[in-house]
């Protein structure tokens, strides 16, 4: 029997629209301590990451509590300086895609994020008017893998997990999702989401956003 097809597309920002530097940057700052593995890690279980990103601490605090974690040579304002750098933007493809998808499924983003990045990223050019619901944790106060997150989704959007997938980079942040029963995937980038919907079947209507990754695949190419 033909599996279903979903009625909510609910992504991840950072590595599966957004071209996001973060991890391999911490990664970077700790000299080689970390690697990005463990750097990604430390970011998804960080009191300091956990309490910006939900709104409990300012970015002043986040930043100084980051680098007295990490040991970091570096001055909490030149963190900040940085921090704020490495959120560089829609991946290419990604505005498209959402563009193609828009007029067949309810769309909707959670992302564990921060007013820093998202201020720019909210902008209707942007994000800001393709998405029909959005939930960033620190409006929410909820955060990914936590399964009130997920639930706090699926009440807002008065549906059932299985009529919900889930696209996100974090394997933690799918298995969340898994747990209370919503379809998730573990996506790298726009192809990646392009390939796992695919794989459901849902292929009309995704050319442009098919079309537009191939384009920077190739120039990035041609570039190096």
């Amino acid at each position: 029997m033909a599996r279903a097809l979903p009625k909510v597309l609910l992504f991840d920002l950072g590595g599966v629209l957004v071209d996001w530097a973060g991890i391999g940057e911490v990664a970077k700052l700790t000299g080689g301590r970390m690697d990005i593995d463990a750097a990604r890690r430390y970011w998804l279980g960080s009191t300091w990451v956990r309490g910006f990103e939900t709104g409990k601490c300012s970015s002043a605090d986040f930043c100084a509590g980051v680098v007295t974690d990490l040991g970091l040579p570096i001055a909490a304002e030149d963190f900040l300086r940085r921090f704020v750098s490495w959120d560089r933007g829609p991946l290419p493809g990604a505005l498209e895609l959402l563009d193609a998808l828009r007029s067949r499924f309810t769309l909707a983003c959670m992302s564990n994020n921060n007013p820093l990045h998202w201020e720019r990223l909210k902008q209707p050019d942007i994000f800001g008017a393709r998405f029909d619901h959005i939930f960033i944790s620190y409006e929410t106060g909820f955060m990914k893998p936590d399964s009130a997150a997920y639930e706090h989704v699926l009440a807002s959007l008065e549906c059932r997990p299985e009529e919900v997938l889930f696209f996100d980079d974090s394997p933690e942040c799918v298995e969340g999702a898994r747990a209370i029963g919503i379809r998730g995937y573990v996506v790298q980038g726009v192809q990646g989401v392009l390939q796992s919907l695919e794989s459901e079947g849902i292929e009309p209507g995704i050319v442009m956003a098919a079309e537009s990754v191939q384009r920077a695949d190739q120039s990035q190419e041609v570039v190096s």
